[in-house]
């Protein structure tokens, strides 16, 4: 803007302001309300907040479709470990389960034997054990020891816990040797999937059930990779299903490769927990914020007002408040840079700009009649 045409805005601006600085007597002879003059406890009644002018990286957003995924990282699949039957449910699609609660009940012949071969190498080491070395060899003694622990290791590897495998060998009981074993929930979350109907035969790596963390699922876009490169991991990013209801999230993660179809490169967005509910595969609206550029002078954008045909801060010193012409450039993520007209020494009003501008306006109005 022409240095003479803010020059001759400023003065015709101020002139009439300039009377709501100074102290008039009315016909009636009290003094006339200054309207741009406030105390910090008048200021804070009408809501008016100020700040230091800084300078900082403007960034910018980035609008683009994306889609709803599971949280892989708060996901687990539960599967069987050995060829077995399934003897009961204890879990149903939708439920919400907690860490080590019993999902499913499986029987198996394998696991049956080597649950008796256990009871039986435990049988003997706890007499071997007993005896101690002086009396048995040193090969018996590690024979039984080395048995007992391969058959406790086979049952663990065929998914019974510690707490399981502990209350088959109280008694010593052969007769608890019938196969049946419990597979448990390893978190916390809730069953979105059960792919199998009691009585099934199921072999190793059958899925049973999924469970998942639903309260903070993971939201997948794809742009260009011109357009990743801009993005950093753990910038902020929302999402909304409307595109009036935004839900605040972060970066999470920028993909390497390159999706063969699209040439397009993944961005992961994780969701505040518990925010809302999505459901895996709905679309939905992502808006993501781009890295800084260099630092610059800056204002929030709501700070500026339009008058006379310029854009004005208004600054404070002391107690008063002043309208200030300014230069403006870019604006990205709600901040505006100022090109000349403020220094960093300047105190501008962020919040209660419009009221300002409205008293102003209103003095200029009495001061005209």
């Amino acid at each position: 803007m022409n240095k003479w045409i803010i020059a001759a805005w400023a003065g015709a601006l101020l002139l009439p302001i300039g009377s709501v600085f100074a102290d008039s007597e009315s016909d009636a002879g009290h003094v006339e309300e200054q309207p741009l003059r406030m105390s910090p406890a008048q200021r804070q009644e009408k809501g008016i907040e100020t700040a230091a002018v800084g300078r900082r990286a403007l960034t910018g957003t980035i609008t683009a479709p994306g889609e709803v995924r599971i949280n892989a990282y708060q996901s687990a699949q539960i599967t069987p470990r050995v060829s077995a039957q399934v003897a009961a449910r204890h879990a149903r699609l939708g439920d919400e389960v907690k860490q080590g609660q019993p999902l499913v009940t499986l029987t198996s012949v394998e696991v049956g034997v080597a649950q008796a071969d256990l009871i039986e190498t435990d049988r003997e080491w706890q007499r071997v054990k007993q005896l101690g070395k002086q009396v048995v060899s040193d090969r018996r003694y590690v024979e039984a020891q080395v048995a007992r622990q391969r058959a406790y290791a086979a049952l663990r590897a065929y998914g019974m816990n510690k707490t399981q495998i502990n209350a088959l060998l109280q008694g010593a009981d052969a007769s608890r040797a019938t196969g049946e074993f419990e597979l448990f929930s390893p978190q916390d979350g809730r069953v979105i999937s059960d792919d199998f109907v009691r009585g099934e035969y199921v072999e190793p790596g059958h899925v049973l059930f999924e469970v998942t963390d639903t309260s903070a699922p993971w939201v997948q876009a794809q742009l260009d990779p011109a357009v990743v490169a801009r993005l950093a991991v753990g910038a902020p990013a929302r999402v909304s299903r409307d595109g009036r209801e935004w839900i605040d999230g972060r970066i999470v993660q920028l993909h390497y490769n390159l999706d063969t179809d699209t040439r397009t490169r993944a961005v992961r967005i994780e969701i505040e927990p518990g925010a809302t509910t999505f459901a895996a595969g709905e679309y939905v609206d992502v808006e993501l914020q781009t890295a800084g550029e260099d630092a610059a002078l800056a204002v929030p954008t709501d700070a500026l007002v339009l008058m006379n045909g310029a854009q004005t801060v208004f600054t404070l010193k002391g107690d008063e408040f002043e309208p200030r012409p300014v230069v403006t450039g870019a604006t990205r993520g709600g901040w505006t840079e100022i090109k000349s007209g403020l220094t960093r020494q300047d105190e501008i009003v962020t919040q209660g700009a419009f009221l300002l501008k409205s008293l102003a306006l209103k003095s200029q109005i009495g001061d005209s009649d």
